[in-house]
């Protein structure tokens, strides 16, 4: 048992996993910084109040509900996933087209639907004929 833990460990996909949720958290602390500090001031200034999540809110009695703070959210989960997409994936897949191109993987031709059709319809008579 413990040399199956000790070879789920040893496994490279689980080191680069714990690797990118470090990195991860990292950067979700600088976005947030930035969202906090940068951009919800300044749509705090066009709504004029101190940031976004006091703008916005409804009061229903003693109820309040703040949709300026779901605004910011909803900023905030957009410039995490643009920097994600802009830092990382469009990187990464430019990366993976040019090593693509410098080494070409000749792709093995699959059968059509019709030629896999008479394949079987064969395989059925000869089967039949026995």
């Amino acid at each position: 048992m413990i040399k199956g833990f000790r070879d789920f460990i040893a496994q490279g996909n689980v080191i680069d996993l714990a690797v990118a949720v470090v990195i991860g958290a990292a950067f979700t602390a600088i976005v947030n910084t930035i969202v906090e500090q940068l951009i919800n001031p300044l749509i705090g200034l066009l709504f004029n109040t101190e940031n976004l999540d006091s703008a916005f809110v409804l009061e229903v009695g003693s109820a309040k509900f703040g949709f300026g703070a779901i605004i910011a959210a909803v900023i905030s989960f957009l410039a995490v996933a643009a920097v994600v997409y802009f830092v990382f994936v469009l990187p990464m897949n430019k990366y993976k087209e040019h090593q693509a191109a410098k080494n070409p993987v000749a792709e093995e031709a699959l059968p059509t639907e019709q030629e896999l059709l008479v394949e079987i319809r064969d395989a059925l008579r000869a089967g039949n004929a026995r």
